[in-house]
C-alpha cells in the first residue's frame, strides 16, 4: 500500500522527465503523454481499492515519524480525488492528440500536464499545511504557463489575472501557516487537529485562522465573493486547458477547504459551517446569473463552474454525514460533466470556427452524435433524472431538509431550474437552430477528422466522460455507498489522527 501512495505523485514527475528527454520528438511525446496518463489512472484505482479495502494509508518519507517529517495520507476522499484526477489526466491526455497545435506542444505542453497532474496529486495526498502549499504552488506554476503558452493577447491578459490574484491567495495561504505554526508548534494536519481542539489554544484565535485560511482556500475554489478572476480567464487557453483546469484547479481548493474544516477547526462549528453555507448560496446563485447572461459557450460553462462550487459548499456548510456524502457524490459528478461540456464547446470550435452561440447552430442537423455528447452531460449537470446530477443534488437536499436549513434548499433547487435554462440556451443556439445564413460557409473540420485517428482522439474522452454520467446515474448506489464511507471516515477525524500519529488519539 506504501508504495501505491507515492505512485501517483511520482509517475507524473516521471512522464514529466521522459516527456523532457523526448522534446524534440513530438509523436514521442505524444505516446509518452498517454501512457503515463494511463498508468496514472491505474495506479489511482489500485489506491482507492487498497484504501477502501485495508482503510487508510500513510507514507512517513524518509521514515521520519510524525509529525516531525514529511506524511503521505490517503483516506478514501483523498483516493476519491486522485481517481479522478487520474480520469481527467487520461481523458485530456487523449484529446490533446487532436486539438492541440504544434506550437504549444513545441514549447513544452505535455510536460507541464504532467507536472500539473504530479501538483494536484500531492494536494490530495499531503499530510501537512506546509507541502499543501509547496503543491500549490507547483500547481500556480505549471497552470500559469499553460494559460500563457502560446502567447496570444487574450490568453496573456486572462493568465495574468489568473496568476495575480493566486499569487494573493498564496501570500495569505503563506501568512496564515506563519501564524499557525507560531500558535501549534506544527503543521502536520493530524497533530493540528489534536492541538487546535483540546482546549488549550484561544479559541479566538482558532476561529481568525480558520477565517485565513477560508479566504485563501476560497479564491483558489473561486467562491462567492472571490471568483471574478475565472470566469475572466478560463475561457483564454485552449480547450483541452480549460477542461483539466475545470475538472481539477476549483476542486483543489474545495479539497482543502473541506480537509481543514472536517479535521482542524471544529472549534466553532456554529459560526465557520454557517458562514460557509451562507457563502454556498451566494457563489450557487451569482453563478449561475452569471451564466444565464453569456453568450459565449466557453463564458457561460466557465460561471457554471462557480455555481457548481456552490454546491459542493453547501454539503460542508450541513455538516452531516448525508450531506458530506452529497458532496463527495457531487464532486465526482461535476468533474466528469462540465470536463464533457468543455470538450464539446471544442468540438463546436472546431466545426464552426467559434465559440459565440449567435453565430452557432444547425449542429443537430449535421452532427447529431455529437449533440447528444453534449445533451447528456448538459441535462446531467442541470439534475435531470435519472443522471448522476439528479442524485447528487438530491442527495444535498434531502440533507438540507432533514436539518431544516430550508432557505439553502430553495436556493440550491432554484438554482437548478436556471441551469436547466442556461443548459437549453446553449441546445437552443447551437444545436436546435438554424446556421445563420451568413456563416453558412463556416468551416466543417470535424468531419474531415472521421476517416483518421484525430477523429477518435476527439470524440472518445467525450464519448466515455458522457458514459459515465449515465453510469452514475443508473448504477448509484455502489458509489454512493463509497461516497458515504468517504463521509463517515471525514466525521470522525480520530482515525485519521490515530493511522498518521499512532497511538490512542
Amino acid at each position: 500500500m506504501n508504495g501505491l501512495l507515492i505512485l501517483p505523485i511520482l509517475i507524473p514527475l516521471m512522464t514529466a522527465i521522459a516527456l523532457v528527454l523526448a522534446w524534440n520528438h513530438r509523436a514521442i511525446q505524444r505516446r509518452i503523454s498517454v501512457a503515463g496518463a494511463l498508468i496514472l489512472f491505474l495506479a489511482a484505482i489500485g489506491l482507492l481499492t487498497s484504501v477502501s479495502s485495508d482503510g487508510i494509508a500513510v507514507v512517513q518519507i524518509g521514515d521520519w515519524p510524525a509529525p516531525f517529517g514529511i506524511t503521505l495520507v490517503a483516506d478514501l476522499f483523498s483516493a476519491i480525488m486522485v481517481t479522478m484526477t487520474g480520469l481527467m489526466g487520461l481523458a485530456v491526455a487523449v484529446y490533446s492528440l487532436s486539438s492541440m497545435d504544434a506550437p504549444r506542444e513545441s514549447f513544452g505542453y505535455y510536460p507541464l500536464f504532467h507536472v500539473l497532474l504530479m501538483g494536484v496529486n500531492g494536494a490530495f495526498l499531503t499530510g501537512d499545511m506546509f507541502n499543501l502549499y509547496v503543491w500549490f504552488e507547483v500547481m500556480l506554476i505549471a497552470s500559469f504557463v499553460l494559460m500563457a503558452l502560446g502567447g496570444e493577447r487574450v490568453q496573456l491578459e486572462g493568465a495574468i489575472k489568473y496568476v495575480t490574484i493566486n499569487l494573493v491567495s498564496s501570500a495569505l495561504f503563506l501568512t496564515a501557516i506563519g501564524i499557525l505554526y507560531s500558535v501549534a508548534g506544527t503543521l502536520n494536519m493530524a497533530d493540528l487537529a489534536q492541538r487546535l481542539n483540546s482546549g488549550d489554544v484561544d479559541p479566538g484565535m482558532v476561529t481568525a485562522l480558520s477565517m485565513m485560511f477560508l479566504i485563501a482556500f476560497g479564491i483558489k475554489a473561486a467562491v462567492f465573493p472571490l471568483f471574478f478572476w475565472l470566469p475572466a480567464s478560463y475561457h483564454t487557453p485552449p480547450v483541452a486547458v480549460t477542461a483539466i483546469f475545470s475538472g481539477l484547479l476549483t476542486k483543489v481548493g474545495v479539497y482543502s477547504l473541506i480537509r481543514v474544516f472536517t479535521l482542524i477547526f471544529l472549534r466553532d462549528v456554529d459560526y465557520t459551517h454557517t458562514l460557509i453555507l451562507v457563502i454556498a448560496g451566494f457563489t450557487m446563485v451569482t453563478g449561475v446569473l452569471g451564466a444565464v447572461a453569456q453568450t459565449g459557450f466557453r463564458r457561460l460553462l466557465s460561471f457554471h463552474i462557480v455555481s457548481q462550487i456552490g454546491y459542493l459548499l453547501m454539503g460542508l456548510g450541513l455538516f452531516t454525514e448525508l450531506a458530506l456524502a452529497g458532496t463527495v457524490f457531487f464532486m465526482v459528478h461535476v468533474i466528469i460533466a462540465k470536463s464533457a461540456l468543455f470538450l464539446v464547446s471544442g468540438a463546436v470550435y472546431q466545426i464552426a470556427g467559434t465559440y459565440d452561440l449567435k453565430k452557432l447552430g444547425g449542429l443537430y442537423k449535421s452532427h447529431v452524435g455529437l449533440s447528444m455528447m453534449f445533451l447528456f452531460p448538459a441535462l446531467s449537470l442541470a439534475g435531470i433524472p435519472p443522471l448522476s446530477g439528479f442524485w447528487a443534488k438530491l442527495t444535498l437536499v434531502r440533507a438540507g431538509l432533514e436539518t431544516e436549513e430550508y432557505a439553502i434548499v430553495a436556493v440550491a433547487l432554484g438554482v437548478s431550474i436556471l441551469t436547466l435554462f442556461s443548459m437549453m440556451k446553449i441546445w437552443a443556439e447551437a444545436f436546435w437552430k438554424d446556421r445563420p445564413e451568413s456563416d453558412e460557409a463556416a468551416s466543417d473540420g470535424l468531419p474531415e477528422l472521421r476517416t483518421s485517428r484525430a477523429w477518435l482522439a476527439l470524440v472518445a474522452p467525450i464519448i466515455a466522460l458522457g458514459a459515465l454520467t449515465i453510469v452514475l446515474g443508473i448504477a448509484a448506489e455502489p458509489f454512493f455507498v463509497l461516497a458515504r464511507d468517504a463521509a463517515r471516515q471525514l466525521l470522525d477525524p480520530a482515525s485519521y489522527i490515530q493511522a498518521v500519529l499512532g497511538g490512542t488519539p
